[in-house]
């Protein structure tokens, strides 16, 4: 039985390639190694014709990858996909553009997939899916008679009803999902989203967890993607030892102040504008705090020929130099802004060095920079995660400090909170933190996926392991504190860890 994998983007790795550590590349990769398969997509590329794709043998795996035209570009990839999909799901109703033009595109791309895909196909074949650029693919192989178990799984958020149906044809193009044997969404929220679409739109009758649109019956069920978090752990542990020029440069210039990060793409999802200002609302609101603690958003652009970006791009420069201007000294920037990549490597070694990791995007559909800042945290001396609630994240990492990325006061609070609380209180919730994401890691999710693709799953496939409280600390060989006993006459449910900490919401700590 051979696994193949279809995605937007494939990149064919040189021989002799180390993998970088982590990555969801890097797991499907490696679940294609052990069984043998086929990696199917766009190469990144731009040709003038649509020819044929391009083979390449890697050990077990089959790299095929063709070109797009420039018109498919624009419409496929460039219009339908980015500027209607991606808000659309985001919940951006007033960024989404739609155009008859793009969406015939999208589909005709998804058609050439489907044909060129069938012709590499064999008839035990497993076949998964990713994400919104592809979601009528499993359709179009159907219409050609392919028959093998096809999965999807769905990276980003899954708005409700009355969001998607703004999309003309929405009926038309929600129910191709009904193609599908298996499809997997990062949160229940996200599984509700589209059953519940699948039903009012599409007529669909659903038990909750199956649901059949006309003659076929697909289940829809949440698989939470995780990280590699022990690989993550190791590039933090190292970063300390052997710093780069980023990460030593940057321990010079801050010498004792403490550091607030953000890590993002440069995407008007993440919320990088409004965590700006909440960030010089925290000043403002806490002026003691000026000179003793900077931040740092790590913000690469991506997609700039889309108008929407480059606008994004303009303003959080203007955010960065008002604050800046507003707030600093002669011998201290408040915000630094930097607009390019680093590796993994450098990227381990910032997130430990912070001590508030600030993760709150407006939407997500998981969000890993949330794991990636956990896993990279010295457990003698955490920093502390404060994370939107509207991250998918945030249905597993309640011990984070949960807060409304539209409130700027709120997230601004946050950041004091965190900044302030006490050693032992940060080793506590990191020690949960760490035991989730370890025990759901990228290896968890791909096998549990896969199981239930092929229907060999033994449980339910979003059944998280029991959690082991000292994970990260017994491996990092740190001595516990003693613990602190509550005061007298505090109650025990007081004293006990809370399920969420919500701060300036519904509940705190």
């Amino acid at each position: 039985m051979r696994l193949v994998i279809v995605s937007n983007r494939v990149t064919i790795p040189e021989r002799h390639e180390k993998a970088a550590a982590g990555g969801l590349a890097v797991a499907l990769r490696e679940a294609l190694e052990k069984q043998g398969g086929l990696w199917f997509g766009w190469s990144g590329g731009v040709s003038e014709i649509a020819a044929a794709p391009s083979v390449v043998q890697r050990g077990k795996v089959t790299y095929a990858v063709t070109d797009l035209t420039e018109a498919e570009r624009q419409s496929y990839y460039l219009g339908f996909s980015n500027r209607a999909l991606w808000p659309l799901m985001h919940y951006r109703l007033g960024l989404t553009e739609f155009s008859r033009s793009d969406y015939a595109g999208y589909l005709a791309v998804n058609r050439r997939f489907a044909k060129a895909l069938i012709a590499m196909l064999q008839p035990d074949d497993i076949i998964w899916i990713h994400d919104y650029h592809l979601i009528p693919l499993a359709a179009e192989l159907r219409r050609r008679g392919i028959a093998n178990r096809i999965g999807y799984f769905h990276h980003i958020p899954w708005p409700p009803a009355e969001v998607f149906g703004a999309l003309p044809f929405a009926a038309t193009l929600a129910s191709t999902i009904a193609a599908y044997d298996l499809v997997g969404m990062q949160t229940s929220i996200d599984v509700n989203n589209l059953i519940g679409g699948l039903v009012s739109m599409c007529g669909g009758r659903s038990d909750g967890r199956k649901v059949r649109v006309g003659r076929r019956e697909t289940i829809v069920q949440p698989f939470p993607i995780g990280i590699d978090v022990e690989a993550f752990r190791k590039l933090a542990a190292a970063s300390v030892r052997s710093a780069t020029t980023p990460l030593r440069t940057t321990r010079q210039s801050l010498g004792e102040r403490k550091l607030v990060i953000g890590v993002d793409r440069l995407d008007y999802s993440k919320g990088i504008v409004q965590r700006l200002e909440a960030f010089g609302q925290f000043l403002r609101s806490h002026p003691d705090q000026r000179g003793r603690v900077g931040m740092l958003q790590i913000a690469p652009p991506s997609r700039s020929d889309v108008p929407e970006y480059a606008e994004l791009d303009r303003q959080s420069d203007e955010v960065a130099g008002r604050l800046n201007a507003a707030l600093g000294e002669f011998d201290w920037t408040p915000i630094r802004v930097v607009k390019k990549a680093y590796s993994r490597n450098a990227l381990a070694g910032f997130y430990r060095r912070a001590q508030v990791g600030l993760v709150t995007p407006m939407r997500d559909g998981m969000n890993l920079v949330a794991k990636e800042y956990i896993a990279a945290q010295n457990p003698a001396d955490p920093g502390v995660l404060v994370l939107s609630r509207f991250a998918g994240a945030a249905q597993q990492m309640g011990e984070a400090l949960i807060v409304n990325p539209f409130d700027t006061h709120e997230v601004a609070e946050a950041i004091r909170t965190a900044l302030a609380m006490p050693k032992s209180e940060r080793i506590r919730r990191f020690e949960h933190l760490y035991a989730t994401i370890e025990a759901t890691d990228i290896s968890w999710w791909t096998q549990r996926y896969l199981d239930a693709l092929a229907g060999t799953d033994t449980a339910h496939p979003t059944i998280v392991p029991p959690i082991k409280a000292q994970t990260a600390r017994s491996k990092a060989k740190v001595p516990r504190p003693a613990a602190r006993k509550p005061p007298a006459g505090k109650l025990a449910a007081e004293a006990s860890p809370p399920a969420m900490t919500m701060v300036g919401g519904a509940a705190s700590s």
